[in-house]
């Protein structure tokens, strides 16, 4: 029979190593694009802390961690003596200025924080995506109306996807089976079929569609309209767009809740008339259940896995608002690099 003694040395020997594992007690992190700084800063998501500053190619736009979260994608337009002025000084109407140079996709590790690959891509690079098993990236090429695909493992681009005008935010189906891309200067959304590598649909949404988002249960796709100030609701069975709802003035980026109940988008506005909110809207009711006041330039958004928090990033503030989603309020503001505008969490 086992004394109190000894169970209580067992108990302690498995506390221990359960704080020895890596996996349990990793700190998620928080990669934030500084697009006017050509920097990624790296935020503990636990202290909100910045940990690094990685210097990455001209006008970093977004950045996506892949689901192992071992390493980190950002857009950008290469190397700083390559590129040829900002690509997105200002987006007065969801637009950004063409670029005349190729971009390129480079690679964080997330344990090192150091670029580990450099991959040339299309011309004015916007978002990134990465396929739920890992194997591809996605990437918009707004200045030649193209999606470049990665093999993450080859680091090297094997297909190009023609789409819609100006292509800008996409994401990928929760079943991967599907890529939508929101076309900036098309009032489209293309449809890809992840299988053949090509477009098999454009829906019409509206004006300036800046950025796509699934619910986690796949049952709607949502669309950022940045020149009507509302988002457009997208059945995927149908690919009809099934409603509108109204929210600040020039929503970019959005993001749905773990549970797919909840959308939050954020409100960039424009530089002479910025924008300081994130909308959250119930996806049951399509109505703005909350409008959270954030900091100047709302523009990037995403939630953790646990559905806790929303990092939002303000560029015009030059910093990322920590956004309680059950409290719907905003419990703090972490200055990073100048320009802030892609952003992501660890999975």
């Amino acid at each position: 029979m086992m004394t109190s003694k000894g169970k209580w040395f067992l108990t302690a020997i498995q506390v221990g190593l359960l704080a020895w594992s890596g996996t349990t007690w990793a700190a998620d992190k928080v990669y934030v694009a500084n697009e006017g700084a050509d920097t990624v800063s790296v935020l503990d998501a636990a202290s909100f802390k910045t940990l690094a500053s990685v210097r990455v190619g001209k006008t970093p736009h977004n950045v996506q961690v892949s689901p192992d979260g071992k390493v980190v994608w950002v857009t950008n337009n290469g190397e700083p003596d390559q590129a040829a002025g900002s690509a997105h000084k200002e987006m007065a109407k969801g637009e950004h200025s063409t670029m005349a140079t190729v971009g390129a996709v480079w690679a964080i590790d997330t344990s090192s924080d150091a670029v580990i690959a450099k991959v040339p891509v299309g011309m004015h690079p916007a978002h990134v995506v990465v396929s739920p098993d890992g194997r591809l990236a996605y990437v918009t090429n707004g200045g030649d109306d193209m999606v470049s695909v990665i093999d993450t493992s080859e680091q090297r681009v094997v297909a190009t996807i023609p789409v819609g005008k100006f292509p800008h935010g996409l994401r990928i189906s929760p079943d991967g089976k599907q890529a939508y891309v929101a076309n900036l200067k098309g009032g489209t959304v293309s449809v890809i079929d992840t299988a053949s590598q090509k477009e098999i649909a454009q829906v019409q949404v509206g004006k300036g569609p800046a950025q796509v988002g699934f619910t986690p249960d796949g049952r709607l796709v949502l669309v950022s309209l940045s020149e009507e100030n509302a988002v457009a609701v997208i059945d995927p069975a149908t690919r009809q767009v099934i409603r509108k709802v109204a929210v600040g003035t020039v929503p970019i980026q959005l993001y749905v809740t773990p549970d797919s109940r909840t959308l939050l988008v954020a409100n960039q506005g424009t530089p002479k008339k910025p924008g300081k909110t994130v909308s959250l809207i119930d996806l049951e009711s399509f109505k703005v259940a909350k409008t959270v006041v954030t900091g100047a330039g709302a523009h990037g958004v995403v939630v953790d896995r646990d559905g806790r928090y929303a990092y939002v990033t303000n560029t015009y503030a030059n910093s990322v608002s920590v956004l309680d989603v059950k409290d719907r309020k905003v419990t703090k503001t972490v200055p990073v690099g100048k320009a802030p505008n892609g952003i992501s969490v660890t999975p």
